[in-house]
């Protein structure tokens, strides 16, 4: 476990991989910590410099009261990567990692070479649905959302057949503190990057699993359609989280798309 004090904010991170290799840094979903990574990670290329973090009010990381601020998780990960010494790196951002990692390559274009941008959007969801989620988390904890919350992140397929994986994601979940959800919620719901991504001059990777129910592939698409020259890849089977319910697939892509960089 390491921990540093990046620009006021108390965060959980990792690095792997040697100094001078070219550095990938992922940003994970709500509800969800730096593990989100693990399965697909030891199929990426060696030489890669890993980052991942835990975002403020998840996993290891501070937890501030509500609300937060897409600037805020943006802000955060700018001050790890400057702490770090990482400039030019590939951003990975998943759900909401994908709004930071945008956010992050609008304000920090030194900190950023490409994007893989994974079941995200420029714009998710309604005020009206981010609204009714608080209330309901405000109501009854998060326990009162993890169903719900279960059927968008995985395909019925996978909670059939990988119920107790499932059960350990739904734990991860109700164990995020409050405070941290709903904070990132009110991040998610304020934050509209269309501008910011029509805008974007850097290679984009867009991924999205086809039984994605919280950013579905139509969205994502036409995120990607956004951003000049970025690609769209359509993982036929996972829901909105790829990276634990396909990770080869998931590899394979973002290896891919590292590979023609150094090309």
């Amino acid at each position: 476990m390491r921990m540093m004090n990046a620009g006021g904010t108390r965060l959980h991170y990792c690095v792997d991989g040697p100094d001078g290799g070219l550095p990938v840094v992922f940003a994970n979903s709500l509800g969800t910590d730096l593990r989100v990574w693990n399965a697909m990670l030891p199929l990426l290329p060696k030489g890669l410099r890993i980052v991942r973090y835990d975002k403020r009010g998840h996993g290891l990381s501070e937890s501030f009261p509500a609300p937060y601020a897409m600037d805020d998780h943006v802000a955060d990960l700018a001050a790890l990567l400057d702490t770090l010494g990482v400039t030019g790196a590939v951003v990975v951002g998943l759900s909401i990692g994908g709004l930071i990692a945008q956010g992050l390559a609008a304000s920090r274009p030194d900190l950023v070479r490409a994007l893989v941008l994974m079941d995200t959007a420029h714009r998710i969801g309604t005020a009206e649905s981010w609204n009714a989620r608080i209330e309901a988390i405000r109501s009854g904890g998060l326990e009162s959302i993890a169903d719900a919350v279960m059927e968008r992140w995985f395909s019925a397929a996978f909670r059939d057949s990988r119920a107790d994986d499932v059960l350990g994601w739904r734990n991860m979940m109700v164990r995020t503190p409050v405070e941290g959800y709903i904070g990132s919620c009110t991040a998610i719901r304020d934050t509209d990057y269309g501008v910011e991504a029509a805008a974007l001059g850097v290679p984009t990777l867009a991924i999205c699993g086809s039984n994605d129910l919280a950013t579905p592939p139509d969205l994502v698409r036409a995120t990607a359609a956004l951003i000049p020259g970025a690609r769209f890849e359509l993982l036929d089977g996972p829901g909105h989280l790829p990276p634990v319910e396909a990770p080869e697939r998931t590899a394979e892509l973002v290896a891919g798309f590292v590979a023609g960089l150094l090309q």
